[in-house]
């Protein structure tokens, strides 16, 4: 079992989804849908 301080793979993954601009993650942690068609003109 994970302690206070550790992070699961899940949260691991989900985080990097969350910073890689070709993940839908990404978009929707910054209140978009999905990835915008254009998402390469936008970073």
């Amino acid at each position: 079992m994970n302690g206070p301080n550790e992070r699961s793979q899940d949260d691991l993954d989900n985080r990097s989804r969350q910073l890689d601009p070709e993940h839908d993650a990404y978009w929707q942690s910054r209140g978009e849908d999905e990835r915008p068609d254009n998402w390469e003109d936008l970073i």
